[in-house]
């Protein structure tokens, strides 16, 4: 029976950056957006992350900073915890545990008090939610409680942006569907100002988004029909009015009004920013060509800046002038990731669809985006019903310098003419990017279902492509010179042409070693000598369409795995041509590790996904985790470490030479990690002993020889010059208090308290130093009595000459033993 132990299921690599509204620093020069489970802190110049702070054991749900300590940053998340951190050092400072999921949060300009939305009940359901206020308890304690709750609205939208608090917190408005509902704190009155479904034009009145002017009693409105409305005086049920702006063709992703509030953004489905003057709406600006659908904007404290977040996961940074000055890009989220996951051989990066008709390339260790290797080379036109070509499978060769890529023309009716091309690109080293080499024009004559390299090609004259179609063919391409007079060329050419009874192909795979090559055709499964290209073998045992295979590695090469529709997984043994074993499990992901044995399934049961991992001499898995997540995986793949990391428990040993991503339906990139995330600092003295452990300078290695000379000589001096050695604790305190930052360190009043503490001596150490005082005193009378009685002895029984000249003198430790014994008591030996 194996042991389900679970791995920790991050959201780490290419996590939306989008999620949420991004946070700028008071001063700008930061920019904090929330990154799946993880919150990243951007420098707005160099667009590079600085801090990534971990702590959270759930998908982070809203920033905001506070008000009170602009160097300060709250998060909360649906592990039901609001964190408090010092965004500057990447510092957690304090965790207020809530004990409920938060979707988001707000804060105020009141120290103890901040609001949250949060599920009705604890069911997780977010289609009712309310908006709560939560009193954030005074304590000095890391990790403290805050029970203290009370409810403002009872039904809320999940999302953050149908909430925003007034001007100095006077006032929280809230939208909902056709509601608009004001609750104002001092006099505690509800306001709700119901719209009707459609106008007399036919326009769409439903709530999108709510924002508050900073300065004045103005609330703005976003509106599914793209129209913004501006209410004022709704302090009156009756009195209200409000005025209509109008330039989106659609929906109102989001408003936001400027620090000052002189201006007013807004952004939707166009991917133009538009900035409203408050005033003089007429005279509004435009910064067209953002790339993507506008979902969030975020303005700096200062005015300087503001950024756009993008739903293909961009954020724009953009200054007062409405220039683009920077772009933080994360993994871009397509429509649809045809490609699947592979891993770039030469830089380890993951690649995959990216833009329309385009490559990103994505590195996992650095968590950012490299660059885009444009596949299609057309200009891509956003409209519904419209053909277009688009990139539908990609592979890498065994040393990563060739990649082949297959486009196909995408919306457009089904007819027996399919427009598809096979294009080879080559690596060069010289620039540093792939140059297409070879373009096919329908290299079959009906869709590419799959292509591979293959895996034993060392040198780099002599590489294999396979690919398979719906037409039952396959068909090896081969690298051959291509010179003439003029130039020096090499190109790609078909080599041999395979079928088998004019089935389908659907799937291919070479062996490790290169030697064998399977192709699968619907039900049968074929295999094939690489050298000869002849059949060598089939399977067609149980019945059912293959839909993935996968060769063993390392000890376990001579097994054949494949996945079957009927929900099997069955394995079968080369070298003796019969079924080693098969399993039922609707394995929708079959992946193997290219550094080990091992193999992981992810099948999806009963509405939530499911993974095994086991080596192919074994049916039986070594490792199991059920109730991964509630969506359909896609695609997985295994990507190797920089250095193996050394795992403690033997379950968890299949992760220590490659780390398992995978894709879900959402295109949440979602990973499997044997660490927690790294926890932060506790105290000021960790903090302290971190600061003490780095790198020393080249001035402290000059002069520090001799100062730590100088230092152990004023030791032995304050040593032998003090009666009592009593350590005093307040040296430590200062050096604490002068090496941390002042926005980390507690309130001034619990500083005082320490501070003076240390200095003072306990009482117990008062009676100490008087009992030693005491014995100190008898010591030295009975040590000048001894002495007089010594010299009369000596002076008596020895010659003067050699008391003179023999000055031999006990240690003290010895003269104490002696004149204890010299006082003892020995009457008791007259009786014997």
């Amino acid at each position: 029976m194996v042991t389900e132990e679970k791995v920790r299921v991050v959201r780490s690599g290419g996590s939306k950056l989008n999620y949420r509204r991004s946070v700028f620093s008071a001063d700008g020069k930061f920019l904090m957006c929330v990154s799946g489970d993880f919150i990243r802190v951007y420098s707005t110049t160099t667009e590079e992350c600085v801090h990534t702070l971990q702590g959270h054991h759930n998908l982070v749900t809203g920033i905001e900073l506070n008000p009170s300590n602009q160097l300060q940053l709250y998060s909360c998340s649906l592990d039901g915890n609001v964190k408090l951190w010092d965004f500057i050092d990447g510092i957690l400072i304090k965790t207020f545990l809530i004990g409920c999921k938060i979707l988001a949060l707000y804060t105020t300009a009141s120290e103890d008090k901040i609001f949250t939305i949060t599920p009705q009940n604890n069911s997780g359901s977010t289609d009712n939610c309310k908006l709560v206020a939560v009193k954030l308890p005074k304590s000095v304690s890391q990790e403290c409680e805050a029970a203290e709750c009370s409810v403002i609205f009872d039904d809320v939208k999940e999302s953050p942006k149908c909430t925003a608090i007034g001007r100095q917190c006077l006032y929280i408005a809230s939208v909902k569907g056709l509601c608009l509902s004001i609750y104002y704190f001092k006099t505690k009155k509800y306001f709700r100002f119901p719209l009707s479904a459609t106008s007399k034009k036919g326009a769409k009145n439903t709530f999108t988004v709510v924002a508050c002017h900073p300065e004045e009693d103005c609330i703005a409105t976003g509106h599914e029909d793209g129209r913004i409305r501006l209410w004022r005086n709704f302090n009156h049920q009756q009195e209200y009015t409000f005025s209509s702006l109008h330039w989106h063709h659609d929906s109102v992703m989001d408003l936001i009004f400027s620090a000052q509030g002189t201006k007013l953004f807004s952004g939707g489905i166009e991917s133009v920013l538009v900035q409203w003057p408050y005033g003089s709406e007429q005279n509004k600006e435009f910064l067209p060509r953002l790339g993507a659908i506008i979902e969030h904007i975020s303005t700096a404290p200062n005015g300087a800046l503001l950024c756009t977040s993008h739903s293909d996961n961009k954020i724009s940074i953009i200054d007062a002038s409405l220039k683009v000055s920077g772009i933080i890009q994360g993994l871009i989220k397509g429509t649809m990731v045809k490609t699947g996951l592979i891993v770039d051989p030469r830089s380890n990066a993951l690649v995959l669809n990216g833009k329309p008709g385009h490559l990103q390339f994505y590195s996992l260790h650095k968590d950012r985006h490299l660059y885009n290797l444009d596949i299609v080379q057309q200009e891509f036109i956003n409209q519904s019903g419209l053909q277009y070509v688009d990139l539908t499978k990609a592979s890498f060769s065994t040393t990563g310098s060739w990649l082949a890529t297959v486009e196909e023309l995408q919306g457009g009716r089904d007819s027996e003419d399919h427009e598809l091309q096979l294009k080879l690109w080559q690596y060069q080293s010289t620039s540093q990017s792939f140059f297409l080499n070879t373009t096919i024009t329908r290299p079959h004559e009906d869709q590419v279902t799959s292509l591979c390299f293959s895996n034993g090609d060392s040198k780099e004259d002599a590489p294999t492509l396979v690919t398979t179609g719906k037409d039952g063919l396959f068909k090896v391409w081969v690298l051959c010179e291509d010179s003439d007079i003029y130039k020096q060329t090499c190109s790609w050419s078909c080599d041999f042409v395979g079928s088998y009874h004019r089935n389908k192909a659907t799937n291919c795979c070479f062996s490790e070693d290169g030697s064998l090559l399977a192709v699968s055709f619907e039900e049968i499964l074929s295999i094939w000598e690489s050298n000869t290209w002849e059949l060598k073998q089939t399977f067609c045992h149980p019945p059912g369409k293959i839909r993935n295979l996968c060769f063993g590695r390392m000890s376990c090469s001579k097994y054949l795995l494949a996945s079957i529709d009927n929900g099997f997984i069955c394995c079968w043994n080369l070298l003796t041509c019969a079924l080693e074993w098969r399993a039922k499990l609707d394995a929708a992901v079959l992946q193997a590790d290219p550094l080990s044995e091992n193999i992981a399934v992810f099948a999806c049961l009963a509405g939530s996904s499911n993974l095994f991992v086991f080596k192919p001499n074994d049916s039986k898995p070594i490792y199991i985790q059920k109730n991964i997540c509630r969506e359909f995986i896609q695609w997985a793949v295994f990507v190797p470490r920089d250095i193996p990391e050394s795992v403690a428990s033997d379950d968890h040993q299949w992760l220590s030479k490659s780390q398992l991503y995978f894709l879900t339906e959402s295109q949440d990139l979602i990973c499997f990690s044997t660490k927690l995330p790294e926890e932060r600092l506790s105290s000021l003295s960790k903090q302290l002993a971190v600061e003490e452990s780095m790198p020393v300078t080249p001035f402290h290695l000059l002069l520090g020889k001799k100062r730590q000379q100088e230092q152990e000589k004023l030791d032995v001096e304050s040593s032998g010059a003090s009666t009592n050695n009593f350590k005093v604790n307040g040296d430590s305190t200062i050096q604490e208090l002068l090496h941390t930052p002042a926005h980390v360190l507690p309130p001034a009043s619990v500083l005082c308290t320490m501070f003076v503490n240390s200095f003072l001596i306990p009482k117990h150490s008062h009676r100490l130093e008087k009992y030693s005082t005491d014995e100190d005193m008898e010591s030295e009378k009975s040590d000048d009595s001894a002495e007089e009685i010594e010299a009369n002895e000596s002076h008596e029984n020895y010659p003067s000459a050699i008391s003179e000249s023999t000055s031999v003198r006990l240690p003290k430790s010895q003269e104490k033993e002696l004149r204890r014994i010299r006082k003892a008591d020995y009457s008791w030996l007259c009786s014997l």
